[in-house]
């Protein structure tokens, strides 16, 4: 085994003057900040009070699963010769949260739309989805279940 180490710096940036010393006299936005690469700015989950307008967790979750899926999807069929031309993903995770406030994602669903190259075995691209769970690093580290539901467009 191979370690890895990946690093960002997470800072706090809702400070309104007075920290946390009242429960709703502070802002839950942060900044993602990872040298060499533009900032994500980032508040909470809109359903507790968060701007809708920023990133919150949960979809960069979502969207790093997808990413991850992605590219390793892309990998494997460029080793099985299959010419993918496009690709983009409208993932959907299902979350919940209990009576006394702690949330945990419950499933995912990828809903990639793949386009291919005309006379490629659908099929046989398809068997790639069940492949990419043997490496994506995201999906390999997630405690819920991740489906894959593509669909498929065969370009010309």
């Amino acid at each position: 085994m191979t370690g890895h180490d990946y690093t960002a710096r997470v800072v706090w940036t809702g400070n309104r003057g007075e920290g946390t010393r009242h429960y709703r006299g502070y802002d839950r936005t942060w900044n993602v900040e990872t040298a060499g690469k533009p900032v994500i700015h980032c508040s909470n989950d809109p359903l507790l009070g968060g701007d809708p307008t920023l990133h919150n967790p949960e979809d960069m979750l979502i969207a790093a699963l997808s990413a991850c899926h992605m590219l390793w999807f892309l990998h494997l069929a460029s080793d099985a010769g299959i010419a993918v031309t496009a690709y983009a993903d409208e993932p959907v995770a299902v979350g919940e949260t209990d009576a006394a406030g702690a949330s945990r994602f419950l499933r995912a669903t990828l809903r990639p739309r793949i386009t291919v190259a005309r006379g490629t075995d659908l099929q046989r691209a398809d068997a790639l989805h069940a492949r990419v769970h043997e490496y994506c690093f995201i999906a390999r580290s997630v405690n819920f279940p991740v489906e894959c539901r593509a669909r498929y467009r065969v370009g010309d």
